[in-house]
């Protein structure tokens, strides 16, 4: 296995409102020599809003905002959550889970200086779990199982009409053959979205494309540390070798749950086309910071900063503060590519 050097805990909850209960989950993007750091404030009364950290190099705390950049406003946002970014044709483009107490919806916001971010509203489906089944037996190559399982699972749990869980929304970087692509999780599976602009996310565009779900899988669980489900992680990196894809995974077999983080290459022109993927996990919860927490057990990788030859992985530790490992960028490549995909 890669080498991985934990780095340690980089921010802890404070005593501001908006952030006593946890710091987790934070997107990274790296301008210069210095890394905006974006990530999920979670208050005493459970809601979460969006703080901001800038960093001088991949380690070093330079600046910490006292107040959310971004806060719940719209009658979807009761918490906003697990925010990711990426730099593309001159816009900086933030996705997050936005939650309503009952259903999630993918949301996002735009940026030209990482200071102002301006709201856009919602670009996932607003369709209940009830319609998507009927949507998804559509699909010529049958999809499996779990996926009406965890509809089933939802519509006992919230209700009827509680909306498709879609989350773990990260863009690429770059436009994919002339189009935005867009990385998404409808359990249990990591899917992608290719569309010309964010006004064509349509509702019929949604319903024909869960017609179709099952041509659009990227990933499935397929190893013995993903039993319940994957989600996207980080915003893909392109690298020589192919995008590379930090990706969560959860173990259900454990006691309780237990989330890892994984990787996998994809291939630069067709992001469906899987070059490589760890049959381990990159890393698990092993730290006391890690295995015990607000949710006992998590490493959720959601950002990522290069310096040098090292990949820095800033991830949420036991949904309760942030943390960094790294790896030898050329080395994970290596490894990757000598891991071919499971059939």
């Amino acid at each position: 296995m890669i080498p991985l050097k934990r780095e340690g805990i980089l921010l802890n909850p404070t005593k501001l409102k908006f952030e006593s209960k946890g710091v987790f989950n934070p997107a990274c993007i790296r301008k210069g020599r210095y890394v905006h750091m974006f990530y999920r404030g979670w208050s005493e009364d459970n809601r979460s809003a969006v703080g901001y950290c800038k960093l001088d190099g991949p380690l070093k705390v330079v600046e910490r905002a006292k107040e959310p950049i971004l806060k719940p406003e719209a009658k979807y946002e009761y918490a906003i959550e697990d925010p990711r970014i990426v730099f593309l044709d001159g816009m900086y483009y933030l996705t997050y889970t936005a939650y309503d107490g009952k259903s999630v919806r993918i949301a996002y916001a735009i940026s030209k200086d990482l200071k102002k971010f301006e709201k856009k509203g919602v670009i996932s489906p607003e369709i209940t779990y009830d319609e998507a089944e009927d949507l998804f037996r559509s699909c010529k190559a049958k999809l499996k199982d779990r996926y009406f399982l965890f509809e089933s699972y939802y519509k006992d749990k919230a209700g009827k009409d509680v909306l498709i869980w879609d989350k773990d929304a990260l863009l690429f970087p770059k436009k994919i053959n002339g189009k935005f692509a867009l990385i998404h999780r409808i359990l249990p599976d990591i899917q992608i979205i290719y569309f010309n602009n964010f006004k064509q996310l349509t509702l019929n565009f949604w319903k024909k494309y869960l017609k179709r779900l099952c041509e659009f899988v990227v990933l499935e669980s397929k190893h013995w540390f993903e039993t319940r489900n994957i989600g996207g992680c980080a915003p893909p990196i392109e690298t020589n070798k192919g995008w590379l894809l930090i990706y969560h995974a959860v173990n259900d077999m454990d006691n309780g749950k237990t989330y890892r983080a994984g990787a996998a290459l994809l291939d630069k022109k067709n992001p469906q086309k899987v070059i490589g993927r760890l049959h381990e996990p990159l890393f698990s919860p092993e730290k006391r910071y890690e295995t015990s927490g607000n949710v006992d057990n998590v490493v959720f990788p959601t950002g990522t900063a290069v310096f040098g030859d090292r990949l820095y992985i800033y991830y949420g530790a036991a949904d309760t503060r942030i943390a960094v490992a790294s790896v030898n960028l050329k080395e994970l490549l290596k490894e990757l590519i000598r891991s071919k995909p499971k059939i």
